[in-house]
């Protein structure tokens, strides 16, 4: 926020400059003492408004120098920090350009840099339109000319047409890594504490979860725990279907399989076959789909024997849930679509105050503009729809919840129904595209290995329950194929099954881009080579282990940090420190597109460019004939524990639990 100030105030102390300069050379131009007399009051109050602006200015410069002091135990984003760097000397060196384009970039290629801006190209071209030609490299000395005294910028160059190659002081990057050391991984400062509410899971009432529910329920949960970690205030929803026709049919097939449900708790064990068996008889059975719809008005009619009932297979369904929730170790806040229903009415009266609904064929409708389809509010036997509940859960996030984000994490094929949901909101005037953020975080379907739709043998859905379960069956095969039982007690075996299990299925999930259906594949998914959780989880303990080696604790390690310059005088250990505090970047482009396979490229990255330095650079040195450790390079054991911190940190935020031996 702060930032933007500085910009604001910036941009019309430059203009104020602007002025002054024309004026004054107008002035001195002008032999008639009567016309100067004429612009003196102007010329005057210009500059009595431009010391007052640079006074502010001043002021505002001192102030963001204190609040980044008072951040100092935040991670810095470098790449946004070169940015302010970069679009100061932007704006001073094209001032006659309104919002110039700034675009800094990590450097591909070591060789030429740390970091590149590449906007001159893109300023030459927009002083072309206003018939100023001006070659883009001269554009990048003036660029490179009005760079403003900073903290972390060693050098700059000009490269090819006019590329801006940047080097960072390894003084200042040692200074960093440092600081992560002493203080944790603590997350960039936020410019305001917002609200975020996000939708996931939702699986529907008595029905199994299936993979499909999967997806939605890690993806949610990491994007939950993304937003935690940076300091929003998050909610957490679980919009379950426990609402609706269907639950006519349950209710009437549990009054004639368990007459005495009232008084003694029936034993519902698969809710699935009980489904199933309520359904076959809704089909079949004219009499007793009469019956379900009578059902269903009485639920509606909230009689106490029926909402007992409906209460009682929402309970055993929930039970269900919990299960995989607790495996997962997902959080979630139950808010279903029962919860919306006394709103739906007052939201149909809303859209009908205001002229926005038409009747077709006896339905309600709402049209909203550039959409082709309409929402169906009321149906023309007087009931609900998933567009009015849906539209009832989007008002009560924006007024009740007063959201300042709402995320949907669905399957994609549910875009188009959030697409004239979100339309008919704004239409109505209950939020504001450029103030409130409202997404739909779709997501592809989970494939067979066969490229398919993921299914059982006999063509059924698969139960979430039975694939977990057989992620742990594999996983410990897998620990049992490395030894790990010979060494590991019973209970670090155990935890180390169930990191492998969950990591590598969440894992599998995330480092996919999210918009792409995947392909489920339990051997891939434990392979301990290449970009997997397995491989990942490897190299974490691996990591830790040095210290043991080392016989360094904790204590020492932090006193270590306290005194011990990191240096970063070898390529491997430049390339690590980099790479390390590029962890901040990251994080700051998913929160723009939510796309959080971006940080299991990085965790990756990361992995093979430690395993890189470790080859190349030794952290402890041993006697070859004895084993016993002669000497530690301490500035290289503190970027090993930099690189496990950052490392556990981002699996935290993937949901990923990793232990200290495997």
């Amino acid at each position: 926020m702060m930032d933007e100030q500085l910009c604001a105030y910036t941009s019309r102390l430059q203009e104020q400059e602007r002025q002054i300069q024309s004026l004054s050379a107008e002035v001195e131009s002008l032999q008639n003492p009567v016309s100067q007399e004429g612009l003196s009051p102007q010329l005057d109050d210009l500059r009595e408004e431009n010391t007052r602006l640079k006074y502010r200015l001043n002021i505002l410069k001192r102030s963001l120098q204190e609040e980044r002091s008072e951040c100092s135990k935040s991670m810095m984003n470098i790449n946004q920090r070169l940015g302010e760097i970069f679009g100061e000397a932007i704006r001073a060196a094209c001032p006659q350009l309104d919002n110039p384009p700034l675009a800094v970039t990590p450097n591909q290629q070591a060789k030429f840099g740390d970091y590149q801006c590449n906007s001159a190209m893109a300023l030459a071209q927009m002083l072309k339109a206003q018939n100023q030609k001006v070659n883009p490299r001269e554009i990048a000395e003036r660029i490179m000319q009005n760079i403003p005294d900073n903290e972390l910028i060693q050098k700059t160059e000009i490269a090819g047409p006019g590329f801006i190659n940047i080097h960072l002081k390894r003084t200042f990057v040692s200074k960093l890594l440092t600081n992560l050391l002493l203080n944790g991984v603590q997350p960039p400062p936020l410019a305001s504490k917002k609200k975020v509410v996000v939708d996931f899971s939702s699986p529907n009432i008595a029905k199994e979860m299936h993979v499909g529910h999967l997806r939605s329920t890690i993806i949610g949960d990491s994007m939950c725990r993304l937003f935690e970690f940076l300091g929003y205030e998050v909610l957490r929803l679980n919009h379950v279907g426990d609402w609706g026709t269907q639950f006519g049919m349950l209710i009437a097939h549990l009054q004639d399989k368990f007459p005495n449900y009232l008084t003694v708790s029936p034993p519902i064990e698969d809710l699935q076959a009980f489904y199933k068996e309520s359904k076959k008889r809704f089909d079949e059975d004219e009499v007793f789909k009469k019956r379900a719809y009578q059902c269903v008005v009485k639920l509606q009619s909230k009689e106490a024997d029926f909402m007992k009932a409906w209460k009682l297979i929402c309970d055993v369904s929930r039970k269900e849930f919990q299960k995989v929730y607790v495996c997962l170790d997902i959080q979630i806040i139950e808010r279903g679509e029962s919860f919306y229903q006394e709103m739906m009415t007052a939201v149909v009266q809303e859209f009908e105050a205001k002229g926005l609904v038409e009747m077709d064929e006896g339905r309600k409708v709402v049209f909203c503009p550039g959409q082709s389809i309409p929402l169906t509010v009321v149906k023309s036997d007087g009931g609900y729809t998933y567009d009015t509940s849906d539209l009832a859960a989007l008002r009560h996030r924006i007024f009740d919840e007063r959201a300042d984000i709402i995320i949907y994490v669905t399957d994609s094929g549910q875009s188009t129904h959030f697409q004239v949901v979100f339309a008919a909101a704004q239409m109505i005037g209950w939020y504001d595209p450029q103030v409130t953020r409202v997404e739909h975080a779709g997501f592809g379907v989970v494939l067979g290995e066969d490229k398919k739709k993921f299914k059982t043998r006999s063509g059924d859905t698969v139960r979430l329950r039975d694939l977990l379960d057989e992620g742990l069956k594999r996983s410990m095969d897998k620990l049992q194929d490395k030894e790990r039982d010979k060494v590991l007690t019973p209970e670090e075996l155990t935890r180390a099954q169930r990191s492998v299990a969950f990591g590598c299925i969440k894992y599998a999930d995330l480092s996919h881009n999210r918009i792409n259906d995947y392909v489920f594949s339990f051997d891939k998914m434990l392979d301990d080579r290449g970009n997997t959780a397995a491989y990942l989880l490897y190299a974490l303990t691996r990591i830790r282990s040095i210290a043991r080696l080392a016989n360094l604790d904790e204590a020492t390690l932090k006193r270590a940090a306290e005194s011990t310059d990191i240096l970063l005088d070898h390529d491997k250990e430049w390339k690590l420190g980099k790479c390390i505090l590029r962890f901040p970047e990251i994080l700051h482009k998913i929160l723009d597109d939510l796309l959080l396979h971006t940080l299991s490229d990085y965790l990756y990255e990361l992995a093979t460019t430690f395993t890189e330095f470790y080859d190349t650079c030794y952290c402890v040195e041993k006697d070859r004939q004895t084993g016993e450790v002669i000497k530690v390079n301490m500035w290289r054991m503190l970027l090993c524990e930099a690189t496990a911190a950052v490392m556990a940190k981002g699996f935290h935020i993937l949901g990923i639990n990793p232990v200290h031996r495997m």
